[in-house]
């Protein structure tokens, strides 16, 4: 008889809990890198929506208004031919749909958005200075990209 028997059982329950653990692994560092490219995005994405607003508050130059809504940065209601202050509304890449929170002025009005999401960051630190009013926020919903044109 074989002094190995009964040896393959046990290696093969090491190899599967090690193969777990290490798939565990990967699966947090991946999900960690999905997580700032998402972050990324949203920086990206609200951004270029309080650009559209800032475009579309200074069109008229002797009339200076916030949009009534997201869909009037697409095709703006004040010029009869198609003037276009952004080329789609974006999705919320923090909640893969494209309802934005939105910023009201006193009069109802659109001056800025932010992500619904109540996820913690990652990023905490190192904005660029435009953002830097995002440093050490603890949710997306504080990440609030809002046009002033006295700020600007």
């Amino acid at each position: 008889m074989s002094g190995n028997h009964g040896f393959s059982y046990p290696a093969v329950l090491a190899l599967i809990i090690i193969t777990g653990i290490a798939a565990a692994t990967a699966q947090r560092s991946w999900t960690t890198v999905v997580k700032r490219e998402k972050e990324t995005e949203l920086l990206f994405r609200g951004d270029q929506i309080q650009r559209a607003i800032a475009s579309y508050y200074k069109a008229v130059e002797n009339k200076k208004l916030y949009p009534g809504s997201l869909n009037e940065l697409i095709k703006d209601p004040r010029f009869p031919s198609t003037k276009r202050h952004l080329r789609k509304i974006y999705t919320d890449p923090m909640t893969g749909n494209s309802e934005w929170g939105v910023v009201y002025t006193q009069g109802g009005r659109i001056k800025g958005v932010f992500s619904k999401s109540s996820e913690e960051p990652i990023k905490k630190s190192n904005f660029l200075p435009q953002y830097s009013r995002f440093q050490d926020k603890t949710h997306y919903y504080d990440w609030k990209f809002i046009y002033q044109p006295d700020q600007q």
